[in-house]
């Protein structure tokens, strides 16, 4: 590899040569590998099977999924009672992340075999420069060969690998067809191979940008590449530009040895209309805690500070933040905190942005005190309006269970009898998935959820 830097260095118009190399499915991969590896008969790849979450218990979201998965139209990110609907056979296992570290750290070392600079950007990808290699193999193809099969043969997984002259196009280039697949993008196949695809899979196209690009007549990769850079600058500010340059295969980043420390993560949204209501607050709070939360757990992060963020329809920018004596990556913890500095931050004035950031990082788990665990949201009824409103049930030193945080139209009087739903994990206020009972901690009486919405009457003793 001394070699092939000495080679390398110093020629200054050299053209570039990216790879951009991904685990096919790596938790599941990694999962089914260790299997395997401890006499295991069955490959989980080869049937139904997801990592994410407890079937028996009927809880948790997908985190990875077999290809005989994905033929049920299950899909990454969605509560398993959903893929359990969808599957009845699914076989679900838990996450492992330590066993997830060990596989990520022995596939990049053998990367490092091959390329003088190599830049891992979550747990299961990493982007190669293999500028100048071209005096070592045939073609690009050949070397991408060489690699997938040592991590084949030496690992037990697959990897996909893109080719092109820059990260974003190697990028795009392994997201195509899956698993165990080696895909070129060079500028020169772009209106072929990448301008035909919807909008939404331009990299670093999020669901709201393509919306709005949707909104605009802005259909296709291609129609985004061919639109007036000016155009989108003033629809998207300078993210327009961003995609625009992506989608014309314009990108000079170099591969970097050391990925950047995050100093935080975080996720923001600006809304297409002012928010008024809590409860639409609270589904927006979320989804970016979702998304949040996922990127902390991908990197192996936890966080120790959660901050949320309100801009209102005049643009005064307030925020709220939270320092715990724990850490954590779960959306669950990530909402709950949220939702409690959100209440305690806004005033009831119409909302623009709303923002959830993790500071204060850390590899290392360290678990709450009893005590100190975040409040879990509840639905709760107003027996005065008759209306489901959100608030929060905190529990105390005895295990009962009082009102917390009052809204600020009127106080929520729980009363033994009054009728309370747990809410759901994933923003569904009046569904549940699949057949299950919730414990109402005050009445002592049980509440039974079917597959179907259930509305406030219904949840009414």
């Amino acid at each position: 590899m001394h070699i092939i830097a000495a080679l390398t260095k110093g020629r200054k118009k050299m053209e570039r040569l990216i790879y951009h190399v991904d685990v096919n499915s790596a938790y599941l991969s990694w999962e089914a590998t260790e299997q395997l590896k401890n006499g295991a008969e069955i490959d989980i790849r080869q049937i139904p099977a997801i990592i994410g979450g407890d079937t028996a218990k009927r809880k948790g979201v997908v985190l990875a999924k077999s290809i005989p998965a994905k033929k049920y139209g299950i899909r990454t990110g969605e509560p398993v009672t959903d893929a359990l609907k969808k599957c009845p056979d699914l076989k679900s296992f838990p996450p492992d992340f330590t066993l997830y570290k060990k596989y990520s750290q022995a596939f990049i070392q053998i990367l490092k075999k091959y390329a003088p600079v190599v830049e891992q950007v979550s747990i299961d990808e990493a982007y190669l420069d293999m500028s100048g290699l071209h005096y070592f193999y045939k073609n690009p193809e050949d070397a991408a060969k060489l690699i997938q099969a040592e991590i084949r043969e030496t690992l037990g997984f697959t990897v996909n690998i893109g080719i092109s002259n820059c990260k974003v196009l190697a990028k795009m280039a392994s997201d195509f067809e899956k698993p165990d697949k080696i895909h070129t993008l060079f500028p020169a196949e772009i209106p072929e191979k990448m301008w035909p695809l919807p909008v939404r899979e331009l990299f670093f196209t999020g669901a709201a940008a393509a919306a709005k690009l949707n909104s605009l007549g802005i259909q296709t990769i291609g129609d985004l590449a061919n639109s007036d850079v000016t155009f989108l600058k003033s629809h998207l500010k300078s993210h327009g530009e961003v995609l625009w340059r992506y989608a014309n295969g314009m990108d000079d980043s170099p591969v970097r040895e050391e990925r950047e420390q995050a100093k935080g993560y975080g996720n923001s949204t600006t809304l297409s209309r002012d928010v008024t209501e809590y409860e639409e607050a609270a589904r927006i709070l979320r989804e970016l805690s979702e998304t949040v939360a996922r990127r902390l757990r991908k990197d192996l992060i936890y966080a120790r500070t959660i901050e949320v963020e309100i801009k209102d329809y005049q643009f005064h920018k307030r925020s709220h933040q939270k320092v715990l004596d724990y850490s954590t990556n779960t959306t669950d913890d990530l909402y709950q905190i949220s939702c409690l500095l959100f209440k305690e931050l806004w005033d009831g004035t119409p909302i623009r942005l709303l923002g959830v950031r993790c500071t204060k990082l850390t590899e290392e788990k360290i678990e709450p005190k009893e005590e100190e665990k975040a409040p879990a949201p509840f639905l709760v009824e107003n027996e005065q309006s008759g209306q489901i409103t959100m608030d929060f049930l905190l529990q105390d030193s005895a295990g009962q269970h009082e009102a917390g945080a009052k809204t600020e139209e009127s106080d929520i009087n729980i009363k033994k009898g009054s009728a309370i739903a747990k809410w759901n994990s994933w923003m569904r206020p009046w569904t549940k998935y699949g057949p299950s009972m919730e414990r109402n901690p005050l009445a002592g009486q049980n509440l039974c959820f079917g597959g179907e919405k259930t509305s406030p009457q219904n949840l009414k003793k």
